[in-house]
Order: structure tokens, then sequence, then C-alpha cells
């Protein structure tokens, strides 16, 4: 799937991977970024899980293959294994070193799991992938977890569309079961291990940890009839929709860890409350994201270049066609 022009993706036969690295090594390779095919990719993407969700909850009717229900069960594994690695005892309040027992873990492991969702013919694909799977849960060096672990996650499931692993059906279930899942076990990471946010930037950021939820989950409540922008910041709303509709289970999520008046530990939230439609939501988180995270050097220095996401500059015609959030006034107050 070539999200970015609405073409399916189809690798060629004789499709070479290759282990992903770095390639944002300084401020200068910014521009590069912005023009590359992974952007574009990476970008499209985005906005074609934002339309598959869009007036969905997670019980809504959508398509979901097999593959879909093997990486729910993944995630479900690596769930589990949090409870077999309980935290240890420790004098620092952050950064419980069992985490790191737990990445482990994950790094051995990681190729078979894979292994258990893709038909055989995409194993030489694992190589490359896991790649952004492995960095899609946190540092171990650091034990930290934020907006850029959380892309490595979205880019795996782009590479899992890129590969012909999911159906181009899948796109809702992707977006809404799996991320769902996902968001699930890396809260829990974060709570049971004390992870410390990457790159926080204190009560005037989004979130401590997440940004892509708010734009996907903005775009399910979409047309809903009763919750509305300025709904969100009663608790009793998170608390009783937050399962069926990913932008509240983030904001019951903040209200479980954070103590204090919401407009104080999560301002730009409270701001966004006050837009007056999902859509306007929408298309403002949209534009923040390209601005505060897919235009910031220290997220992009972590990002891992290979076959399935190239800085080759993209060719004019990929770059005409590819989508953009409505051109509204920024609707996000303070932006």
């Amino acid at each position: 799937m070539s999200s970015s022009s609405g073409q399916e993706f189809k690798l060629s036969p004789d499709h070479v991977f290759m282990e992903p690295k770095k390639g944002i090594k300084n401020n200068g390779d910014m521009d590069a970024w912005q023009k590359s095919e992974a952007y574009f990719e990476y970008f499209g993407f985005i906005m074609a899980i934002n339309e598959a969700v869009k007036g969905k909850s997670l019980d809504s009717n959508y398509p979901c293959s097999k593959t879909i229900d093997k990486m729910i069960n993944m995630l479900d594994n690596f769930d589990k294994w949090i409870d077999e690695i309980p935290p240890t005892e420790q004098p620092q309040r952050f950064g419980n070193k069992s985490f790191r027992t737990w990445s482990e873990r994950l790094n051995e492991s990681a190729a078979d799991e894979l292994k258990i969702i893709l038909p055989e013919n995409l194993y030489k694909a694992i190589p490359e992938i896991v790649h952004y799977l492995l960095e899609g849960f946190g540092n171990p060096t650091r034990i930290d977890y934020g907006t850029g672990h959380e892309m490595a996650f979205i880019m795996f499931l782009c590479a899992m569309f890129k590969i012909g692993a999911f159906e181009v059906s899948d796109k809702a279930a992707a977006g809404i079961k799996v991320f769902s899942r996902y968001l699930e076990v890396v809260r829990k990471l974060q709570l049971t291990y004390r992870m410390e946010p990457a790159g926080s930037h204190g009560v005037w950021s989004l979130d401590d940890y997440q940004f892509v939820p708010f734009i996907w989950g903005s775009s399910q409540l979409i047309g809903h009839h009763r919750i509305e922008p300025q709904n969100f910041v009663d608790p009793g709303v998170a608390e009783a929709h937050g399962k069926q509709y990913i932008f509240l289970s983030c904001i019951a999520f903040i209200s479980k860890v954070k103590t204090g008046p919401f407009a104080e530990h999560s301002n730009q939230l409270w701001n966004v409350s006050a837009v007056g439609s999902w859509s306007k939501v929408n298309s403002g988180l949209i534009r923040m994201y390209k601005a505060e995270v897919l235009a910031k050097f220290p997220v992009m220095q972590h990002v891992l270049f290979g076959s399935l996401f190239s800085m080759n500059p993209v060719p004019d015609s990929m770059a005409f066609k590819a989508p953009h959030p409505p051109n509204v006034v920024n609707s996000i107050p303070g932006h």
C-alpha cells in the first residue's frame, strides 16, 4: 500500500530487504528527511489510517484478517512478559532496571514472534521490519519512551501493509484494534517500570508519551452524536467510553497518572477541548504533529531507514499527490 499516492503497494519479487539504519545525523539532514520517500510514505500512512478509522469505535464493523488477530496474540504475549518480570526493588523513583530484562526478552523473541505472524515467503522481510518492532516499546538504556518509539511502531504497521502481510482492507483494524492493544502494552510498561518520558516538554506538550492516538482517536469521534470536544475533560466521559475510543482512553490514562486540575497538568489538551468540532481538532492535531514531531531533530535522529522507508528524494509526482490535512486556520488555540 503506497499510502501517500493512494495506489496499492506491490513489492517486486526480487525486492532486496536490508537492515535499517539511522539516516538523520544532524539538523542539516532534516530538509532531506522532509523531502524523502520515507516522509511521504509515513505521513501518507498516518492520513490513510486517519481516514479509515473515521467515525468508527472499537466495536464497529470493519474487516479484520487473520494476520491482525495473530498480531493481537503477539501483543498479548508481550503483556504477559510484564507480569513475569516484576519491577526490581530500587531506591530511584524512575527507570526500573527490570525493563531491561523485559527488553532483552523482546530482542531474543521478536524474530520468532514475527515468524508466527508472517507466511514463510515473507520471512525474508523480518531482518528489516523487526527493528521497527523492537524500537516501538522504549529505550532499554535510558528506560524511557516517547513519540519516536510510537513512530517506530507505526512504521512497523506501515511495513506490514507494504510487504503484503496485512490486507488493504485491514486499515481500520490496524488503526483501532492493533493500535489500541499496543497502547495498553506500552502504558503497562510505563507504569510498571516507571519509564521516563523521552524528550517531554512539560505541561505545554500534548502528552508525556503519545501523540498519534490523539490524531486517530479524534478521527474516530468525528460525527459522534453525543461526545463533543468540550466533553472529554469530564472524567466520567473518558472512563465510560475509553474502551471504544482511543482519544478517550488517552484522557482516562492521563487522569489516572496525574493529579491536580486537568487545565494545569495538561494545558494543551485543555485548549483542544475548546475547539468546536472533532474534524477541526483532527486537522489541527495533524498540523501540530508535523510541526512538533516530524520537524524536530531530537525525535527524527532516531528514525531508521532501509528498503521500505528510504531517504531517497521523493519523485515530484509522489510529492504532488501526497495528502495534506485540510487547509484550515490552525484549530488548536495557541498554535
